[in-house]
């Protein structure tokens, strides 16, 4: 029998807490593992995603650092107000949260909209971000099939939130069927049949309208403005648009380093936490 696989026997024998926060009215989940006086590492999703993505990631960095994952506005469990999404209003809510707890700076890690969120954050709050990782990352292209394969694939899970429809979305984020695990299909199968994830689906998937998205992506220059030194993940196995901008933003930012996960889809850190967390704390340690 293969062993069982759980994203909470990753973090059955580690110190976090889960704790809510008020960020101008929206009520927030966070996740908080490591030291009080860590360096801290702020951690985000994806879209339609939480903070558990990054259960594999947090044991790893928590002896050292103070681990902060965010359940970004009108994603997870945190509230979906009744407006369009764009990166703007998610950089507003992240920085919310660190206001909140006392944080001045940190690294960042950005997985997918994470990662575009995190750019942009460190393109015009350079004082923010000592140490950018950027796993498929998106923010400097518009491609009209990927958006629209996305917001099919979300509106359809959200409309029709039973286990096969769910599953089948993690199918285009995670090449290994057996890192697909049961109880993150479960969560976010919770998480989409909540009655304010149906509400604002449209506010979700804002970014997947191509006049939107164009108006919030980093042009060519903006990625050269970023400072922060810069770990960008190509994942071998992602969609074109995904590894093609990996490469595009890594050869554009001044002070970047590409770690090649040929193995990998849209979940690098998820899929192969070993590969991602050896090479995420050497690079946060330099």
């Amino acid at each position: 029998m293969t062993d069982y696989n759980s994203m909470w026997l990753m973090l059955a024998e580690q110190d976090f807490e889960q704790r809510w926060l008020d960020v101008d009215g929206v009520r927030t989940r966070v996740a908080i593992s490591g030291p009080a006086d860590g360096h801290p590492v702020v951690l985000l999703h994806g879209t339609g995603g939480h903070w558990e993505t990054f259960a594999p990631t947090i044991g790893a960095l928590s002896p050292r650092y103070r681990c902060v994952a965010i359940d970004m506005i009108g994603n997870g469990f945190t509230d979906k107000p009744d407006y369009d999404y764009e990166i703007a209003v998610y950089i507003a809510h992240v920085r919310g949260v660190l206001d909140l707890l006392g944080i001045s700076h940190a690294h960042f890690i950005g997985m997918s909209l994470g990662a575009w969120v995190s750019a942009k954050i460190a393109q015009i709050h350079p004082e923010l971000v000592d140490r950018l990782i950027l796993m498929s990352p998106a923010g400097l292209i518009a491609t009209k099939d990927n958006m629209a394969r996305i917001r099919a694939e979300r509106t359809k899970a959200v409309e029709n939130p039973e286990w096969d429809s769910i599953k089948a979305m993690f199918d285009h984020l995670i090449a290994d069927e057996e890192r697909r695990l049961p109880d993150l299909v479960g969560l976010r199968q919770a998480i989409y049949r909540r009655p304010d994830t149906l509400a604002t689906i449209d506010h979700l998937l804002a970014l997947q309208n191509y006049e939107t998205r164009e108006r919030n992506l980093l042009s060519e220059d903006h990625w050269r403005q970023i400072q922060a030194p810069t770990m960008v993940v190509a994942s071998g196995k992602d969609h074109g648009e995904y590894q093609s901008t990996a490469r595009q933003v890594a050869a554009l930012i001044p002070d970047s380093v590409v770690f090649e996960m040929p193995n990998v889809r849209h979940w690098p850190h998820f899929e192969d936490p070993d590969a991602f967390n050896s090479a995420a704390l050497a690079f946060l340690a330099e």
